[in-house]
């Protein structure tokens, strides 16, 4: 929970800018900063708590060190306690926790000394147990001096079947996550009933991140939440914690049902932030097409931090993935062993897979300066705290803004200053946002983008919410205008049957087993090592023939394992513990087509579309490249069976009169087609809260469905996740900034920094970068003189690009 004082040494730290200064000395490393923006400190602004507050607990945040609180946490505080759902979307370390627990604590110390029964209750939920179990400390810490009137409990798969009882029967502040509450409270909601007649709040942390496919599931648990929590006479007031996003209050609607209002402006205060720009230099290595290779944003990380670590700055690394954090900590201990013995300690790796007990003494250390640099996957973004850092490097774009941010805010958490750095990787979008500082400094957090009627999403929870309690038409309206339209579906698959007027669960299994929350649908794949027999993990169905086909390298907690055998009939992949000198990635074949056209706008004689799609996609081969380079070794056919996925898109036409006047010949076609559909795929994230790997696309120089040079780009989950309606809907926008990232990039003829894709299936083959420019130019003429696509809805592919090519 962030203090709102200032820690005793915050002056006698290296500035910013000093820091930023000795790590740029020596011209090669004054190049590589292509921006440096300025945030000046901001001034905290103050107000008194609500009248409503009790003086215990007032008494209990004075005991904390908190004098008074910031006017936004009194202002949420005010709403909370007038009974209005509210969402509180400020900076990183302002104090969002503090301003919904003061009206939570206050009100169970009311209920407390109700004469009968057990008194209010409040449902804490967070996206991951690491989360929650930090705030179950926080509360008991604040809490302290009201005794047993506040009695906090982790309920979660963790907890010990002996303790469960206890959670039910006695916690009034219970903290768990959306998977608990789907699996194991909701469909046991009679053992729950106490809990749930006297349940006043329910608080929903780091609501920007339940986004896509996962936070359309949520949506629709806590639909099944409310509907239940009305069954037993209760309607709980909902709290939202949110990093900085672009209108929180409708995202909060979205994933509750429920009208929310919005707290947005942040009246903590805030030390001076210097934020640089970094793109490393450019290599003697040549990838494919003979494309120039910058070096990898994990080997200028793991330099930046031992630098770091020399200058005794403390700083955490932020990497995308387990194995970077890994090898990034490894480098820098072995660089730091040259400076001197005693520093190689001093660094270490963060990320999921730890013990609980390791991930507490890491922070420890980090906070109390033993440890001078973490580099850390995002277990450690949200909302541990970790302050009294100095500066934060982020190899590669996180994918959003809003994470961007919330990233950089983990330096300067007390009010000092701090500096931050993002590192550009070999990609379109690192690439165009280190040369357009506008796009990250100018420009709002995103949407957070999702879809609750989605019917792949909805169907499993209407049957969930049956087997709880039968349906009946009254309920529909609450779980969305596509229910009705479900019911005789439903039916029709013997998972519901009508009564009377209700429909109702009459299966043997789960019905709650039907929705994988954080997963795509189908039995997850086991992966198995191989001479043990020991069960290491699995893996979505989905992403398996991408993540665990044959050949392929495996990361689990530290260690590396190749893949023998993917065994689709048993869902399993057999592995054996290995180190090999590289990684792999996948590549696969895609073929498309339109199932309905939902909106069509012209733009000139070009035609912007949105509808429903077919992806037939095929894994084909794996590439193997170097660890620290990324050069690639070789490639290796596979053979899996085709998959077809119904989603939704986003595709443009333009016509024969469109491809004479941006001079694009027919020998040009498909690799400008090709060209602009992988680097408006590597730009979306910038205006949908998506990343890459969530969207696919394909480019057709002539398409059966549309006759005419065709580019698409669809989400890649069933039913669709919000990301290619976002698509559509800033489409001007966001082909403007596609066509930007080519023509800016210094490459002659098209590189990863541009239009190349790392999960091409063709090979990244053809690609004509000066005709993607032309076309995307003739595109967007037209887009000029056209109506803007609606403003309430949230390029693209050759046959052979899978999701995230």
């Amino acid at each position: 929970m962030a203090s709102n004082r200032l820690p005793p040494d915050a002056g006698t730290r290296p500035t910013p800018g000093m820091i930023l200064d000795r790590l740029a000395r020596g011209a090669t490393r004054a190049e590589r900063i292509t921006h440096t923006e300025h945030l000046p400190p901001r001034i905290g602004s103050h107000a008194d708590w609500p009248e409503q507050i009790r003086p215990e607990v007032i008494a209990a945040i004075h005991s904390a060190g908190i004098e008074r609180p910031w006017a936004h946490q009194a202002r949420t505080s005010e709403h909370a306690l007038r009974g209005e759902s509210v969402v509180v979307a400020t900076g990183t370390a302002s104090g969002k926790s503090l301003a919904y627990l003061a009206p939570v604590l206050s009100t169970l110390l009311d209920g407390s000394e109700a004469p009968n029964g057990r008194g209010a209750t409040a449902l804490y939920l967070a996206p991951t147990k690491a989360l929650a179990a930090d705030q179950r400390r926080a509360v008991r810490d604040i809490a302290a001096p009201l005794g047993s009137a506040i009695r906090p409990a982790v309920y979660d798969g963790d907890t010990p079947v002996e303790e469960r009882e206890w959670v039910r029967q006695y916690g009034n502040y219970v903290l768990t996550n959306p998977d608990m509450l789907h699996r194991g409270i909701l469909p046991a909601h009679h053992r729950w009933s106490s809990f749930l007649r006297a349940l006043r709040y329910v608080v929903i942390d780091e609501c920007h991140s339940y986004r896509g496919v996962f936070g359309s599931h949520v949506a629709q648990v806590i639909r099944r939440l409310r509907r239940i929590c009305a069954r037993y006479g209760s309607d709980p007031v909902f709290l939202l914690a949110s990093a900085t996003a672009a209108e929180p209050a409708e995202a909060a609607t979205r994933l509750t049902g429920l009208p929310v209002v919005e707290i947005t402006e942040d009246t903590s205060p805030r030390g001076e932030l210097v934020f640089a720009l970094w793109e490393p230099p450019l290599t003697e290595l040549h990838g494919e097409q003979g494309a120039p290779v910058r070096r990898t944003a994990t080997a200028e990380t793991a330099d930046l931090l031992t630098d770091l670590a020399v200058q005794g700055v403390r700083t955490v690394a932020f990497v995308r993935s387990r194995r970077g954090a890994e090898l990034i900590a490894l480098i820098s201990q072995e660089r730091l062993a040259e400076v001197d013995r005693s520093l190689p300690a001093r660094v270490a790796a963060y990320r999921g897979g730890y013990l609980p007990e390791e991930r507490r003494a890491l922070e420890r250390a980090l906070h109390n300066g033993d440890l001078l640099g973490l580099a850390a996957t995002t277990a450690l973004e949200l909302g541990v705290d970790v302050s009294g850092l100095d500066a934060v490097v982020i190899a590669g774009y996180p994918g959003t803004r809003a994470s961007l941010w919330q990233q950089a805010g983990r330096a300067g958490r007390s009010g000092q200053g701090a500096l931050a750095i993002l590192v550009a990787r070999d990609d379109p979008l690192d690439t165009f946002l280190v040369h357009h500082p506008e796009a990250l400094f100018d420009q709002p957090v995103e949407s957070t983008v999702l879809d609750p009627d989605n019917p792949y999403v909805l169907a499993p929870h209407l049957c969930a919410a049956a087997a709880e309690i039968p349906l009946t038409e009254a309920d529909f309206p609450l779980f969305g205008p596509a229910t009705a339209g479900l019911m005789p579906q439903l039916e029709a698959a013997g998972l519901l049957r009508r009564r009377a007027r209700a429909w109702h669960w009459t299966r043997r299994e789960r019905a709650a087993d039907l929705a994988d929350i954080r997963g795509q649908g189908g039995s997850p794949v086991q992966i198995v090592e191989a001479g043990t027999g020991r069960l290491l993990g699995t893996v979505d169905a989905g992403a398996a023939h991408t993540t665990v086909h044959d050949g392929a390298v495996h990361l689990h907690q530290g260690r590396t394992y190749v893949v023998k055998h993917l065994d689709l009939e048993d869902d399993v992949a057999l592995v054996e513990e290995a180190n090999p000198p590289y990684s792999t990635t996948a590549r696969d074949t895609t073929a498309i087509s339109i199932l309905e056209t939902d909106t069509e706008i012209p733009w000139g004689d070009a035609r912007l579309c949105f509808g429903s799609v077919e992806v037939t996609n095929q894994v084909v081969s794996f590439l193997r490249r170097k660890l620290i380079t990324g050069e690639v070794l070789g490639e290796t056919k596979l053979d899996l069976p085709p998959r077809t996925l119904r989603t939704r898109a986003v595709w443009w036409t333009v016509t024969e009169d469109q491809l004479d006047a941006a001079r694009v010949n027919p020998e040009q076609l498909g690799g400008a087609l090709h060209a602009a559909e992988h680097a408006s795929i590597g730009m979306l994230p910038l205006f949908a809260t998506c990343d890459r790997w969530d969207i696919g696309g394909v480019s057709v120089p002539l398409h059966p469905d549309t006759l005419l040079p065709t580019v698409f780009v669809y989400d890649g989950h069933p039913g669709g996740a919000g990301f290619a309606e976002r698509a559509f809907h800033t489409a001007a926008d966001w082909l403007t900034a596609t066509r930007q990232a080519i023509a800016s990039c210094e490459c002659d003829a098209g590189c990863p920094s541009c239009i190349q894709s790392p999960k091409c299936g063709n090979g990244n083959d053809p690609l004509h970068k000066r005709g993607a420019i032309r076309l995307l130019g003739e595109l967007l003429r037209g887009a000029a003189e056209a109506p803007k696509a609606p403003d309430d809805a949230e390029a693209p592919k050759e046959p052979g690009d899978a999701p995230g090519a």
